[in-house]
């Protein structure tokens, strides 16, 4: 009885060496082991906060009182909120928050002093960028934070019998900051992302796994031939599970769409074709199937982590700042976002849409280069 325990124990054993061996026998292997995990362990620790540390805001200081400036003053001095703009007019409100440049934009009334003064109870307006409702709602309670606080103060040094100050907040593109409403059209690019990728990392290493590769060599047609082939069917999957999301956004959550159908699929294809071209130079460079899966899992999770769409971009260490500038899926969740939310137009799109075009222009012809440096 113990000799046959004995020997399934050494069997599995040796299954475990075996498997062991294979796997830590490629150094690619190794290293796959290893600096995913490290990296990113790293990533969450930067770039998944949801702490505010730097919030943009705008102010219109209709007043010009000595209460408008001590309430600044304990904003300012929060080491939260940094101030982007002075305005002048309500006109130019609405060009800070539809840029992003401020997060949000504190406007106090030209009667504030005087209510304040009289014993009445004072209103400031609180506008919020609500298509990133997550970090609006946070502003919004430190903000209300520092009227408690102001509130405090005022009542010491005047004895006031009611709360002098109060905030009314209004959020644009997200009136009632759902985070749904933020999430859902983000997830149009992200989740045709990870297909798009995997099944085009899968072509080329499957053909080669398969043992078909070697026939493409016979064939007449051109490597550049052969990578469209391989591009296209990629393109339109990844196309069609676009349009899943975004009709299940619609029509089951019903989140409202305020732009052009024609603009977001614009922009939805430059960012596919990004992504193929990035997953066609993973193909071009694996040697298997598994080869490619891990590569892909490799990337997709800091290309999720650094596109915005879950913790905003401008709390994460510059030089993370720097390195979404490479990550298609930041521009393609800020286009995706805008076009549904705001309603934005081709022109206000360019800025996201270069750099996509870019990243296509650089990554595709690096696919077929590496194609044809393969196949001959």
């Amino acid at each position: 009885m113990m000799t046959a325990i004995l020997t399934v124990l050494r069997r599995i054993l040796n299954l475990c060496r075996k498997e062991f061996l294979v796997i830590l026998k490629d150094p690619s292997s190794r290293v796959i082991l290893l600096v995913p995990a490290l990296m990113q362990s790293l990533l969450f620790g930067y770039a998944a906060t949801y702490d505010l540390t730097n919030v943009p805001y705008a102010v219109l200081d209709q007043s010009h009182g000595a209460a408008a400036v001590a309430l600044l003053a304990r904003l300012d001095g929060t080491g939260v909120f940094q101030r982007v703009a002075t305005l002048r007019t309500d006109t130019e409100i609405a060009p800070v928050v539809d840029t992003a440049k401020a997060l949000m934009v504190l406007r106090i009334g030209p009667r504030f002093e005087q209510q304040l003064n009289a014993g009445e109870t004072a209103t400031v307006q609180l506008i919020l960028d609500g298509r990133n409702s997550t970090t609006a709602g946070a502003a919004a309670a430190s903000v209300g934070a520092v009227v408690d606080a102001f509130n405090v103060q005022w009542r010491q040094q005047h004895g006031a019998a009611v709360a002098p100050l109060t905030v009314a907040t209004r959020a644009w593109y997200n009136p009632n900051l759902e985070t749904r409403w933020n999430l859902m059209p983000g997830m149009v690019a992200a989740l045709s992302m990870i297909q798009t990728l995997l099944l085009t990392a899968l072509s080329v290493a499957r053909e080669r796994e398969q043992g078909t590769f070697d026939q493409l060599l016979v064939t007449p047609m051109a490597p550049l031939e052969i990578m469209i082939g391989k591009a296209l069917p990629s393109m339109v999957i990844g196309m069609l599970q676009s349009t899943i999301v975004l009709l299940v956004t619609l029509f089951w959550f019903k989140v409202p769409m305020a732009g052009s159908l024609l603009t977001l699929y614009i922009g939805l294809g430059f960012f596919t074709l990004a992504a193929v071209g990035i997953g066609l130079s993973i193909s071009a460079l694996v040697t298997n199937m598994q080869q490619a899966m891990l590569s892909t899992f490799v990337l997709i999770m800091p290309m999720m982590l650094l596109s915005g769409l879950t913790t905003p971009i401008r709390n994460m260490p510059h030089w993370l700042q720097i390195a979404t500038l490479i990550n298609p899926l930041r521009f393609a969740i800020d286009l995706v976002q805008r076009v549904y939310l705001e309603g934005i137009g081709l022109g206000a799109m360019l800025h996201n849409l270069a750099p996509l075009w870019i990243m296509a222009a650089v990554t595709l012809p690096l696919a077929a280069w590496l194609f044809r440096n393969r196949l001959v």
